[in-house]
């Protein structure tokens, strides 16, 4: 065994990845947490996934609790849990307080110090932010570096995931990125202009260069799936992420959506006004981005002499928003809008903005209860969100 197979531990190695319509898919059999039927040469890997997926949400277990949960036969669940403790991803904990007769049942549950994962975060203005994850989403080890040169990010990538390994002091179960720009479904950035990059194959690059799986996604995309798994969110949901750009994240019936060019959720660039406004740095009048970017609202407010005017800037952002949402929340019958970024910008008057054009632009019978809320997760949501991807691509937990 090479010194990659041991930090990456055999099973994930073994392990089936089941893929969807394009390809690749962010869980078992297409979509997160489904458990729908599988082919019979699948099945051993779906009902592994099913396992892990019933001990990360709904913590320790005897054998006998999860046959009852999966449907799985005792003798099933016993075959699958001796393998899964064998590759280090499941451990029995000790047994069940008695109450009554018998033996007391024995506790299983997901080995949740096993294994670490690492997530990378491309998407900041200034830095390029790492950390060593747990596999329930907690950061244990964070670095960050300045960002390089566009000739020297690849390197620098590089040798932040290496840090981060280091710093793992466990068996990595892979690394995730989530990265600015349009991403295909085999993690080539198919175009990022701020990094020069045009059908640059960057999960490859990463994997060669480290010898661990890796998994690379639109940083947009990665944000909405750690919504999803650590924050709550339901089946339908759309993340909007502000920062240096303007892009979103979106789930349909709990499955991620990329467009039929992997572009889906690319807002920014939506014109939002036919009254002129800001011109966008893509050169067109009127684009979202114009408007609600961090850059161009926080020199707007900059310019801004009393409250009130700066309670009209943030509204005015807010309604360009809700004009740009109400769309996609008409199509797609959307129960959340989520926000990430900075609250001080978001927050308010802002998001009270977008909601009153949302319901003053869409069926009121149905989407007046649409939710408008921020994130809880701050700075951390790509990170976590890069975990999720790794969870989910490598043991089908989401």
């Amino acid at each position: 065994m090479t010194a990659s197979e041991a930090q990456r531990g055999p099973s994930t190695l073994e392990l089936p990845r089941l893929t969807g319509p394009h390809g690749r898919a962010f869980g078992p059999g297409g979509a997160l947490r489904q458990g729908g039927k599988v082919l019979p040469e699948h099945a051993r890997g779906h009902n592994r996934a099913l396992l892990l997926q019933t001990l990360f949400h709904q913590g320790a277990m005897s054998r006998a609790d999860l046959s009852r949960e999966t449907g799985l036969t005792r003798v099933t669940i016993s075959d699958l849990i001796a393998e899964l403790i064998a590759d280090g991803f499941v451990a029995e904990i000790g047994v069940r307080e008695a109450s009554g007769p018998g033996k007391p049942a024995m506790l299983v549950d997901l080995d949740r110090a096993g294994h670490r994962i690492v997530g990378i975060d491309l998407s900041g203005s200034d830095t390029f932010i790492g950390a060593v994850l747990t596999l329930d989403g907690d950061i244990v080890a964070r670095r960050e570096v300045a960002l390089p040169p566009a000739g020297d990010v690849v390197a620098t990538v590089i040798e932040l995931a290496r840090e981060l390994v280091a710093d793992s002091h466990a068996p990595v179960l892979g690394i995730g990125v989530g990265a600015p720009g349009v991403v295909d479904d085999r993690g080539v950035i198919l175009t990022a202009p701020n990094f020069g990059w045009a059908g640059f194959d960057l999960e490859g690059a990463l994997q060669e260069a480290l010898g661990l799986p890796v998994l690379v996604a639109n940083d947009a995309n990665a944000a909405v799936l750690a919504e999803y798994t650590f924050g709550g969110a339901g089946d339908d949901v759309l993340l909007v992420k502000v920062g240096r750009g303007v892009g979103s994240g979106l789930l349909a019936a709990g499955q991620p959506m990329r467009g039929s060019r992997f572009a889906a959720g690319e807002i920014g660039h939506v014109t939002v006004g036919t009254d002129g406004g800001p011109t966008c740095v893509c050169g067109k009048v009127g684009c979202l981005e114009a408007w609600l970017s961090v850059p161009s609202l926080t020199a707007r407010l900059a310019e801004a002499s009393v409250s009130s005017e700066r309670d009209g800037i943030l509204r005015d952002a807010g309604e360009r928003l809700g004009i740009a949402l109400a769309p996609v929340v008409g199509a797609l019958d959307l129960s959340e809008i989520v926000l990430s970024g900075p609250p001080e910008l978001l927050g308010g008057a802002l998001a009270e903005a977008t909601v009153e054009t949302l319901r003053a632009r869409t069926l009121a019978q149905f989407h007046d209860s649409v939710r408008v809320r921020m994130t809880e997760q701050g700075q951390d949501i790509v990170l976590r969100g890069a975990a999720v991807m790794v969870l989910s691509g490598q043991l089908g937990v989401s």
